[in-house]
C-alpha cells in the first residue's frame, strides 16, 4: 500500500510514497489514484516537462485548477507557497525534494503556488484537473523574499514569463485565490 500523507505544513497539499514491485524484470509503480486524494477532481490532462539541470519554473498558481505531480527521472527541488487568503496556512512556504528513484508524488490544490528547480536532468510528469485556460495561469516571482524559497541553484534558468512574475504585494486582488473555493 503506498503511504499517503496530508502535509504538516501546507493545508490541503497531498504527499503520496507510491508501492513499488519489482523483480529480475524489472519495476510496477502505481503512481496516482484518484482516490487517494480526498480534495482532488477527476484528472483530466497529462503533461510532461522535460528540463535541464539548474532550469527553475514557477511560480504558477491557478484559482481552479489542482495539479498531481511525479517525477520519472531525476530531482526535482519542488515549492510551494500557500496564496489562499483565509487557509489555516496562508503565506506558508515549504519544499520537498522529489526523485524518480524514490517514487513520491504530490497533490497541489489551487491557490497554491508551485514550481520546481532541476537540481539534476529532469522528467517530470504531471496530470491536471483542468484544461489548459490562459486566463487561469497565474504567477508568483520566484525570488520573492516574502516567500523565502532555497530553489538549491546556483545560476537557475528561468523562461521570460516566470522573470515576470510578480512579487505577492503585487498581485491583482482580483486575483488572489480564497480558501475553501473551487469551481
Amino acid at each position: 500500500m503506498p503511504r499517503i500523507a496530508p502535509s504538516d505544513t501546507i493545508a490541503d497539499v497531498v504527499v503520496v510514497d507510491a508501492d513499488v514491485h519489482g523483480d529480475e524484470r524489472g519495476r510496477f509503480v502505481e503512481t496516482y489514484r484518484r482516490s487517494w486524494l480526498p480534495l482532488g477532481r477527476e484528472m483530466v490532462q497529462g503533461n510532461r516537462s522535460e528540463k535541464q539541470q539548474g532550469a527553475v519554473v514557477g511560480l504558477h498558481y491557478h484559482l481552479h485548477q489542482a495539479d498531481y505531480w511525479y517525477v520519472l527521472r531525476g530531482t526535482a527541488r519542488v515549492v510551494l507557497h500557500d496564496l489562499r487568503l483565509g487557509s489555516p496556512t496562508e503565506a506558508v512556504t515549504m519544499s520537498l525534494d522529489l526523485d524518480g528513484a524514490r517514487d513520491t508524488g504530490v497533490f497541489i490544490p489551487p491557490g497554491v503556488a508551485h514550481g520546481f528547480a532541476s537540481l539534476t536532468d529532469v522528467l517530470l510528469w504531471y496530470l491536471v484537473d483542468g484544461y489548459y485556460n490562459p486566463n487561469d495561469e497565474l504567477g508568483l516571482a520566484w525570488d520573492d523574499p516574502e516567500v523565502g524559497a532555497d530553489w538549491g541553484v546556483t545560476a537557475p534558468v528561468l523562461s521570460a514569463r516566470d522573470q515576470a512574475n510578480p512579487r505577492r504585494t503585487d498581485i491583482d486582488p482580483a486575483l488572489w485565490p480564497r480558501y475553501g473555493l473551487r469551481t
